[in-house]
């Protein structure tokens, strides 16, 4: 396992988990829709489940943890097979049940039919051939407490109309949990190319090469109501979804995340001087946010969150100064309120140098902000999500320490 992969095993801790409500999402369908003939948009259907987790509070023992997934439709082959997958920036491969895994986990998804297949065709778990005469190796990934076994094939990658031959693994074991307990069949893995395990298994890179969509990046929109469908747009870039100009940070970090500099933390926009050379990871497959341990202890007590609630009107923006902005968290984004217990939601992630410190921003974060991932240029958009309903926060910059709040007027895209 390269470093890479042992470095997924850290974050898929986060991994998200939910009740089997398979026969619901099959009644609720994501919805499709393609804008032209080189970039299309995945509705994504949104799940919450609650489990009880061993879990670091102030209280102490198990807590309630709320997890969230987001996940839409693909299609693997000829004629297509229909599978439900996480769109996952957090790691960097395809991954399906297939159908000689027999194991508890798989037999509750979908799994992916070979011999159904016109094109499909056995390779290495490197992307190289199979020599004659030999069997094609397998590859094992352990996600925190559970893992997968797969081999690796090449076939037909549909997403909507657009198509192209990758490689991906389909699972020929997978454990009970926490797998057997997704309602989502699989993973498609939209990290950077060297996150999988060759350059077949990104279909991104597959997509952009071949140029099958308009532009080389994709973008993402996530919400948790009901008044708009969340989705993911490859190729293309939604302004009506921006509620503030969009400014682009360059990866800082070759590990295949989409992982950017933070320079500060600031409450109120006030900077605090928490973090030095942090980084954070943007992550669509975590469910909630994450840092590391020292920084989230310092925080919790700067912060003093009561656990009746008594002051969470009082609390201040959580923000984290990106590109010489600050991207702000609400109380309600940082805080798990359930009646009148409050506790900090961000959760501690040791990640050694040089990877870390790191922080992981899922899917609060994803929430509150539009990100663009762009794949040829290795950086990521952010911008102020525009939401029904809601009037959306200022976009705030520091300038010299000084503070200057951007009042949506136009959709601005910076190439």
């Amino acid at each position: 396992m390269n470093l890479a992969q042992g470095f997924v095993c850290l974050l898929q801790v986060l991994r998200i988990s939910a009740t089997d409500l398979r026969n619901a999402a099959e009644r609720s369908d994501a919805r499709m829709t393609s804008q032209s003939s080189s970039t299309f948009s995945v509705a994504l259907q949104r799940r919450v489940s609650a489990e009880l987790q061993v879990q670091s509070s102030r209280a102490g023992g198990k807590k309630a943890v709320h997890k969230m997934a987001y996940f839409g439709k693909l299609s693997i082959g000829s004629p297509p097979q229909d599978f439900s997958v996480v769109f996952d920036t957090g790691s960097g491969n395809l991954m399906v049940p297939g159908d000689s895994c027999k194991s508890a986990a798989c037999n509750t998804h979908e799994r992916f039919v070979e011999a159904s297949s016109s094109t499909v065709s056995q390779v290495n778990c490197d992307g190289s051939e199979v020599e004659s005469g030999t069997e094609p190796d397998q590859v094992t990934i352990t996600f925190g407490t559970g893992h997968i076994t797969g081999k690796c094939l090449m076939d037909k990658i549909c997403i909507g109309q657009l198509c192209a031959n990758g490689a991906f693994i389909a699972s020929t074991d997978e454990s009970e949990h926490p797998f057997a307990s997704f309602t989502f069949d699989g993973v498609l893995g939209l990290a950077l190319t060297s996150m999988a395990q060759g350059e077949d298994f990104s279909l991104m890179s597959q997509l952009t090469q071949r140029h099958i969509v308009g532009k080389p990046l994709f973008s993402v929109f996530l919400s948790d109501s009901d008044r708009e469908n969340s989705e993911i747009t490859f190729g293309d870039i939604k302004p009506h979804h921006m509620a503030s100009d969009l400014f682009w940070v360059d990866v800082s970090s070759p590990s295949g995340y989409w992982e950017v500099q933070i320079d500060d933390i600031t409450l109120n926009n006030k900077p605090q001087s928490l973090c030095e050379d942090c980084r954070v990871a943007v992550d669509t497959g975590t469910s909630q946010l994450a840092g590391p341990t020292d920084v989230i202890e310092e925080l919790q007590k700067i912060l003093n969150v009561n656990q009746d609630c008594a002051n969470y009107r009082d609390l201040p923006e959580l923000g984290f100064v990106i590109g010489k902005h600050v991207l702000n968290l609400s109380p309600r984004d940082y805080v798990e309120k359930k009646g009148n217990a409050c506790d900090v939601s961000l959760m501690a992630l040791n990640v050694p140098p040089p990877k870390g410190p790191l922080f992981v921003f899922g899917i609060p974060f994803l929430q509150k902000y539009f990100t663009v991932y762009d794949h040829a240029h290795s950086r990521v958009g952010f911008a102020v999500a525009k939401h029904a309903g809601e009037t959306p926060p200022s976009l705030v910059s520091l300038d010299d320490g000084h503070v200057q709040r951007h009042h949506h007027a136009h959709h601005h895209v910076v190439q």
